[in-house]
C-alpha cells in the first residue's frame, strides 16, 4: 500500500543527477549524485545513460534506507520533446520514444521521463514531467516574426516560470489562471513571459539570440551588423553560435558569467562592470515593459526569480523601471526538485489531470 503523497523526483544533468523524495510539498531527502567524465564516457550517447543511472539512483536511495512502497508517483525533468502546453504529463510509449531518439536533440533532461518511467513501472505507480523547457502556449499574433521563413519560438524556464507564477498567484489571493502575470527568470539565460489565464502567451527565446542579454547570451543584437559579422570571414558558424549562446552577455563583457563577481567589481568601483550590469538590467525591464503591452496594461504583479534574483541592487535597477506597471514580487533562485513534486502532488490530490502526450 503506497502512503498518499510520497514523490521521487529525478532531474538528470549532463555530469549529476538530482534525486528528491517528498512528503507532500516537504522534502525527506535530497542528492546529487556526480558521475565522472570517465562513467559516462563509457556511454555512446546521453540515452545510453538510462541504466547505468538508475541503478546509482536505486542504490542511494537503498543506502538511504527509503522505502520504494511507500512511493505513489515518479516525477522526471521534462526533456526535448514536441511542443506542448504547460502541466503534468503521465509518461506514455509516444514520449519516450520520442525521448530516445531525441526529436529536438539529446539532452541529459531526456533521461528524467524515461528513468521515472523505469522506476515507477516496478512499483506499479504513475510517472510524469512537468512543464518542460518546450512548453509552447504563444498566440499565433506572437509568432510572427518580419521573415516568413523564420518563425518566433517558445523556448523559456517553463518549470521555474510556471512554479513561482503559481506561488505569486497564491500570494496574491488566487489561482494561477486567475491574474496575468509577468515573470522574468534571470539565471544564465534571460526568459521573460507574459502570463494570462496559466498560459505563456507571449516570451522571448532564452537560448539563441532573444531579448536581454544574459550571463553568457547574447540576447537580441543588431541584425545587420550580425549578418556583417557572419559574413566577415573572421569566424565559424560554430564560434558565431557560441558568441550567442555561452560566450555572450556578461561573460564577453566582463570575461564572468557570475553575478556575485561582477557584482563585486561593481562594489570595487569598476565603472565598465557597473555599465554593462545595469544595461541587463535595463535590458530585462525593457522586455517586462514589452509584455505589459502584451497583456494592454492589465498586469497583476511582475515576479523576479532566477539565481541573480538574489542580488538587490539587480533587482533595485529593474524595480525603479518597472514598478509603475504593477507590483513587483521577488522569488529568488530556482527550485526544480520542488516544482517537479508540486506538478506530480497536483495531480494526485486532483487539483489538475494528467495531460496525455501525443507528439
Amino acid at each position: 500500500m503506497t502512503e498518499a503523497n510520497r514523490i521521487l523526483t529525478i532531474n538528470p544533468g549532463s555530469t549529476s543527477t538530482k534525486i528528491a523524495v517528498f512528503e507532500g510539498d516537504n522534502p525527506l531527502y535530497e542528492e546529487t549524485l556526480r558521475h565522472s567524465a570517465e562513467e559516462v564516457g563509457k556511454f555512446d550517447s546521453i540515452i545510453d545513460q538510462y541504466e547505468f543511472r538508475k541503478e546509482v539512483i536505486l542504490n542511494s536511495l537503498d543506502n538511504q534506507g527509503i522505502n520504494l512502497s511507500k512511493l505513489s508517483a515518479v516525477v522526471g525533468r521534462g526533456g526535448l520533446l514536441a511542443p506542448m502546453a504547460g502541466g503534468t504529463y503521465e509518461v506514455n510509449e509516444k514520449m519516450l520514444e520520442d525521448l530516445k531518439v531525441g526529436i529536438l536533440g539529446q539532452h541529459a533532461s531526456n533521461l528524467g521521463g524515461i528513468i521515472a518511467n523505469e522506476v515507477a513501472k516496478q512499483l506499479n505507480i504513475p510517472a510524469y514531467i512537468v512543464d518542460p523547457v518546450v512548453v509552447d502556449e504563444m498566440e499565433d499574433v506572437a509568432r510572427i516574426s518580419g521573415m516568413p521563413e523564420l518563425e518566433r519560438k517558445s523556448i523559456l524556464h517553463a518549470l521555474n516560470q510556471k512554479a513561482v507564477a503559481r506561488r505569486a498567484a497564491e500570494d496574491l489571493g488566487g489561482e494561477y489562471q486567475d491574474f496575468n502575470l509577468i515573470v522574468a527568470h534571470m539565471g544564465g539565460g534571460v526568459s521573460v513571459g507574459a502570463h494570462k489565464g496559466g498560459r505563456v502567451i507571449d516570451v522571448n527565446n532564452a537560448l539563441d539570440g532573444e531579448g536581454p542579454f544574459s550571463p553568457e547570451r547574447s540576447g537580441g543584437l543588431p541584425v545587420g551588423d550580425l549578418v556583417k559579422l557572419c559574413f566577415s570571414g573572421k569566424f565559424t558558424q560554430e564560434e558565431i553560435k557560441k558568441k550567442i549562446t555561452g560566450k555572450g552577455g556578461l561573460v564577453a563583457y566582463l570575461g564572468s558569467n557570475d553575478g556575485r563577481e561582477i557584482q563585486e567589481m561593481v562594489d570595487k568601483g569598476d565603472e565598465k562592470a557597473a555599465l554593462v550590469y545595469e544595461a541587463m538590467a535595463y535590458q530585462v525591464a525593457k522586455e517586462i515593459g514589452s509584455c505589459a503591452a502584451v497583456l494592454k496594461g492589465e498586469v497583476d504583479g511582475i515576479v523576479l526569480t532566477g539565481g541573480l534574483a538574489y542580488d538587490k541592487g539587480l533587482v533595485k535597477w529593474i524595480n525603479d523601471r518597472v514598478e509603475f506597471i504593477g507590483k513587483v514580487m521577488v522569488y529568488p533562485g530556482e527550485d526544480e526538485m520542488l516544482a517537479l513534486a508540486e506538478g506530480g502532488l497536483r495531480v494526485l490530490q486532483g487539483k489538475e489531470q494528467a495531460q496525455t502526450y501525443k507528439g
